[in-house]
């Protein structure tokens, strides 16, 4: 999930203070592990994700490769970089995308990708949920990335977001344990994901979480 893999240095001149992209870079080596994406012109740092949220990506990325999504034409891929264009250095590290097979072609720069290879991007919540639901929404809907789907542990519910307009997407459905989603046929394939499964598999360690951010000060989420 981290996008630790930088190619190219940073060395701010002398006296000039460092680009966004750079404190990123030195974030990333200070904190390995960690999710670092700059969202809205703010950086995010977001810690090593638990062993529940690693489950539900491996839940999730079933039915993608069952329908034949991952070779050929398309690739389903974890933790890489998508360039938004909401800011001169904005960048997002979706936990899960669909993407255009040809993705390499679409290299803009710190190992981020033209958002017009993506027609899928999945996020999976933890700690700073209020990221995924909020912000990460208008800079997806902005990149007119056409789905975006939430799976979100919290609240148990699984969103899939569609046809984005300037800062939000038209169409938002919700489901709940016990539903079958289908995803738009222009991801490539026709792709069925259970919510129980993959909710199921997103609460194993939900409710120390929901504990220790009760406890936080601002804990709640409103709306």
């Amino acid at each position: 999930m981290s996008a630790a893999a930088v190619e190219h240095p940073c060395e701010p001149g002398d006296g000039e203070p460092p680009t966004l992209l750079e404190e990123a870079d030195r974030l990333m080596e200070q904190l390995p592990g960690h999710r670092v994406e700059i969202i809205g012109g703010v950086i995010t740092v977001a810690p090593p994700p638990d062993s529940a949220h690693a489950a539900v990506l491996t839940d999730v990325m079933i039915p993608f490769l069952s329908a034949g999504l991952h070779g050929g034409e398309s690739h389903v891929l974890q933790g890489v970089g998508l360039w938004l264009p909401d800011g001169p250095e904005d960048y997002a590290i979706p936990d899960l995308a669909v993407v255009d097979a040809d993705l390499d072609e679409h290299l803009i720069e710190f190992n981020c990708y033209d958002p017009a290879a993506f027609r899928l991007v999945l996020e999976v919540t933890s700690s700073n949920y209020r990221n995924d639901l909020r912000n990460k929404v208008v800079a997806y809907a902005q990149a007119k990335i056409p789905v975006y789907v939430i799976v979100d542990r919290r609240h148990t519910r699984v969103h899939v977001l569609t046809s984005p307009l300037t800062n939000d997407y038209d169409s938002h459905e919700v489901y709940a344990p016990g539903q079958q989603i289908v995803l738009p046929s222009s991801v490539g394939a026709e792709v069925k994901l259970d919510a129980t499964r993959l909710l199921a598999a997103g609460r194993r360690r939900a409710s120390r979480e929901e504990a220790q951010q009760e406890q936080a000060p601002g804990g709640g989420l409103n709306g």
